[in-house]
């Protein structure tokens, strides 16, 4: 591992969109099977699988991608294995209780770090609520330093905005007490904490995460001013946020302002005279796209 000290490496971030297989499985997920009205079969699956390894070069081989709206591991597997990723990077997923049967997960480089231990965060929403995805995260050390990442795919929307917001809220005290456990044992861990949130940064559940850790992703940080698109107006729902001990120039250190919202054109259509990601389905309607949502990702540095 010598040999990479003081290199750049990017950690990135992607919502792809309800990456399903085409099996039939206990998970709620016959919408996406090739008898449903969506007609998703094996071509569309392995269309998907390609356009998310464009995406993935495109950021230049992340030494850590976290991914949100997979359903399995081996959903996960197949981005890996069919990519130039297979003989370096491996794949940390757990099952979680989601209704739809979507999870999160994280895919490292083997060959730059090392896995020390990873787990889960289960939210506990409030009661008659569903459950929802779980946070995964993992501990990985490069020679005698470590960072801790967190891969976060909270509570959508759906219902209202006032509505869900408990949902939310609940997220993210679960994620800042984990946080705060890590730091009261030692105030200078390297944190790393990325997610679809389903907030704004001026959302009260995002600026609850701000009180620890530093955000990384800004309107300035993409051309759009944002990672998603509503209604015609661009807002940022996908995050990084960092721990402060991870922006010294030390160890594993991440570069300041090197967050960036990635816009590159094949991941962009127009609707309606507007530019808005290029997504894989509108409603029932195929469009052969990418995903909903534009990936995120910040410079990071071994040393």
């Amino acid at each position: 591992m010598n040999n990479i000290l003081g290199q750049e490496f990017s950690i990135a971030f992607y919502n792809v969109e309800n990456l399903f297989d085409t099996i039939n499985s206990k998970n709620n997920d016959n919408e996406f099977l090739p008898n449903s009205h969506k007609k998703w079969n094996k071509e569309k699956y392995e269309e998907k699988i390609k356009k998310i390894n464009t995406v993935i070069r495109s950021i230049k081989n992340p030494i850590i991608i976290g991914l949100c709206e997979i359903e399995n591991k081996s959903v996960v597997e197949d981005i890996v294995n069919k990519s130039i990723l297979k003989e370096t990077h491996e794949v940390i997923h757990y099952e979680s209780l989601d209704n739809r049967g979507i999870d999160n997960a994280i895919i490292y480089d083997k060959t730059k770090l090392n896995l020390c231990e990873s787990g889960i965060i289960r939210i506990q929403l409030p009661r008659k609520h569903a459950p929802t995805r779980d946070i995964i995260w993992a501990k990985l050390n490069h020679l005698e330093d470590t960072i801790i990442i967190m891969v976060n795919h909270w509570p959508s929307r759906y219902g209202g905005i006032k509505e869900s917001e408990p949902k939310r809220l609940a997220a993210a005290y679960s994620a800042k007490t984990f946080i705060d456990s890590i730091m009261k044992l030692n105030p200078k861990s390297k944190i790393l904490f990325m997610g679809d949130l389903n907030d704004y940064p001026k959302n009260i559940s995002t600026k609850i995460i701000s009180r620890s850790l530093k955000s990384m992703i800004k309107k300035s940080s993409g051309k759009y001013k944002g990672t998603h698109n509503y209604k015609g107006k661009w807002n940022i729902l996908d995050h990084i946020f960092v721990s402060k001990s991870l922006l010294k120039r030390k160890g594993i250190h991440a570069k300041k302002g090197s967050g960036i919202i990635h816009s590159n054109k094949f991941l962009l259509s127009t609707y309606k005279g507007r530019v808005v990601p290029f997504r894989t389905y509108e409603g029932k309607k195929y469009l052969n796209g990418y995903s909903d949502h534009l990936p995120v990702s910040v410079k990071i540095v071994l040393e």
